[in-house]
């Protein structure tokens, strides 16, 4: 079971810590049961002095829809709930796999922002890394949702504070970003921009941010700031809108090599009609243990 209530009145969460290239969560099993109050769960165990430590909370379940093997859920750190992610989608399925809770090469995952497919990719019988489809990406202003007089924002020029602009391409892929190219990734003054960005009134619903350099024409490096959790490591859907953006904005070739602090992702983006975005990486197990919280 992932939780029980002890005979003290404290409840028991048996939970997995894992990381996709350095973005890390908690992961539980609520398959059978789902612990309650979701979002003070999340801030609980994700504080980094006094919880477990992670940039959220995953809880793996039962589909509702019927193509689909599992279901995630996912809280940010700060308690906010988010549609999906893609470092996650591949940490469930090393789970599933590693548990031997499925022998399948093809699971369909359930998310808020609908079902991604995930294929397991193995070498000598063990799981090597995930290729995940991210669907194709979402483009018009209003679907992603941005405030934007146009069809599509890309490379518009946003004030950000009195007399300082910033040109940012609004992506969705399942979830709100602004994107932002820069010469120099180690000069941006991130700490203030990203904060300031992600609660621009321009996104109804704030946004991920990712500040982008262009290395080559087949490899990006960037730093993400994610809305509900701050800086994080790496961020799979942040990587593949700025594939998309540098793409479109013709600075990179379709496939390319997205390098984050927290390591790289492989992401692919055919120049046809309603492509669907590929990424690839790796998923680490960290430690299993069980969360003692007070009812």
């Amino acid at each position: 079971m992932a939780h029980t209530i002890t005979n003290n009145g404290t409840e028991a969460i048996e939970f997995t810590k894992m990381h996709g290239i350095g973005n890390d969560y908690i992961y539980i099993d609520c398959m059978e049961s789902m612990p309650d109050r979701l979002s003070d769960l999340a801030r609980e165990m994700s504080d980094r002095h006094f919880g477990v430590g992670s940039d959220g909370i995953v809880l793996i379940c039962p589909p509702t829809v019927p193509d689909a093997h599992c279901r995630m859920r996912m809280f940010n750190s700060d308690g906010s709930e988010a549609r999906m992610c893609g470092n996650a989608s591949r940490c469930i399925a090393s789970w599933l796999y590693s548990r031997r809770l499925t022998d399948l090469d093809i699971i369909n995952l359930e998310t808020l922002s609908g079902i991604k497919v995930l294929t397991l990719n193995k070498e000598g019988g063990e799981l090597r890394d995930v290729t995940v489809d991210m669907g194709a990406p979402v483009l018009d202003a209003a679907s992603v949702p941005v405030r934007f007089d146009g069809r599509q924002m890309i490379e518009a020029q946003v004030e950000v504070s009195a007399g300082e602009t910033l040109a940012v391409t609004a992506v969705s892929m399942g979830n709100p970003h602004g994107v932002i190219f820069v010469d120099d990734l180690e000069s941006v003054a991130f700490d203030r921009l990203g904060p300031l960005m992600e609660r621009h009134p321009m996104w109804p619903d704030r946004a991920n941010i990712e500040f982008v350099q262009t290395v080559a024409p087949d490899r990006i490096r960037l730093r993400v700031w994610e809305r509900g959790a701050g800086e994080t490591l790496a961020c799979g859907t942040g990587a593949c809108a700025a594939a998309v953006a540098a793409m479109l904005t013709g600075r990179t070739a379709r496939s390319l090599t997205a390098e984050l602090r927290g390591g790289e992702l492989k992401i692919e983006w055919p120049d046809t009609p309603g492509a669907h975005v590929m990424m690839t990486g790796t998923a680490t197990e960290v430690f299993t243990g069980i969360y003692m919280r007070r009812t």
